[in-house]
């Protein structure tokens, strides 16, 4: 039997774990409570569902709603009317593209760059006491194999 056949049935023996695990994350990570405490933490009231849209106009901003939307798994109206709603409230700003005048892009402001400041130094401190424990080089492997897991599937 080759190397690679077996290396193929240990992937497929390990599969279900993983997909299990990656369901476990995502759960987790949108659970309502987690949201409150980041939000809390951070000393931000604003509403569960705009702070993940505002962290992604920062991230990678100038973004267009269509590929925001795209992003997040929700619909273009929908996503339109909450970057709508983070305009009011200052955080972001709305301008046409460079690169096509008919579609406008959702920028961050410095109040939105200083809220997801709070959001990054809220989530860096519930992070560092969850990950107090662990060894290092287990980090270390964990930051690694994540950032392969994600180049993997965009692939």
């Amino acid at each position: 039997m080759s190397i690679k056949k077996v290396h193929n049935a240990h992937i497929k023996v390990l599969l279900p774990e993983l997909h299990r695990s990656l369901i476990d994350i995502v759960t987790i990570m949108n659970r309502p409570e987690r949201d409150v405490e980041l939000l809390t933490k951070a000393g931000l009231t604003l509403e569960r569902a705009l702070f993940p849209l505002l962290v992604l106009v920062e991230r990678l901003g100038p973004i267009g709603v269509v590929d925001l939307a795209g992003r997040v798994g929700r619909d273009y109206t929908t996503v339109s009317r909450q970057v709508s709603r983070l305009e009011e409230l200052g955080l972001v700003t709305r301008r046409l593209s460079a690169a096509d005048k008919r579609v406008r892009e959702a920028v961050v402001t410095p109040q939105g760059k200083a809220a997801t400041d709070a959001l990054d130094a809220a989530r860096e401190q519930i992070a560092v006491a969850k990950f107090a424990d662990w060894d290092r080089k287990d980090f270390d492997d964990l930051v690694r194999l994540m950032r392969m897991l994600v180049d993997t599937m965009k692939d």
